[in-house]
């Protein structure tokens, strides 16, 4: 009985966590005591969209990645990332991805990506370039996604 109770209060908290995939953890603040992480931590944010008017399946997913992408010919370094389970709601989805300032460098080139998935098959992906952070470039975009035919 103990444990049906537990369940059942339990359930609701757990499909709220399992509606996005957090990109980190929270930063606790000052007073919880010393933090092993990153001392200081800034974002990028911004929103997914596409213009086509078609819904989207409720099992498909949103990928974003801000990534490193300064060196040629070698695969980008994800420097975090996020997924969205829309479960139904529409675009536009709004997203932050968070990095240490410190492991930033002043000449590297850095990206966001996205995608948007359904059942492993891609369905929307973005189709120019988005920079961000470094050489005077905005810490927010508003990344339009194209049907992949």
């Amino acid at each position: 009985m103990k444990t049906l109770r537990y369940l059942a209060l339990s359930l609701p908290a757990l499909l709220v966590a399992c509606s996005t995939a957090p990109s980190t953890p929270a930063v606790p603040d000052a007073s919880s005591g010393p933090v092993s992480g990153p001392a200081a931590t800034d974002s990028v944010t911004g929103t997914i969209t596409y213009r086509n008017r078609m819904a989207l399946p409720p099992t498909a997913l949103v990928r974003v990645v801000l990534q490193d992408v300064a060196l040629q010919d070698v695969a980008a370094t994800v420097i975090d990332s996020i997924t969205i389970r829309p479960n139904g709601r529409q675009v536009p989805f709004g997203f932050a991805l968070h990095y240490d300032p410190a492991r930033i460098a002043a000449g590297s080139r850095y990206t966001v990506q996205a995608r948007i998935t359904d059942g492993g098959r891609l369905l929307y992906l973005h189709d120019e370039a988005y920079p961000v952070v470094t050489d005077k470039q905005p810490k927010r975009v508003d990344i339009v996604v194209r049907p992949v035919q």
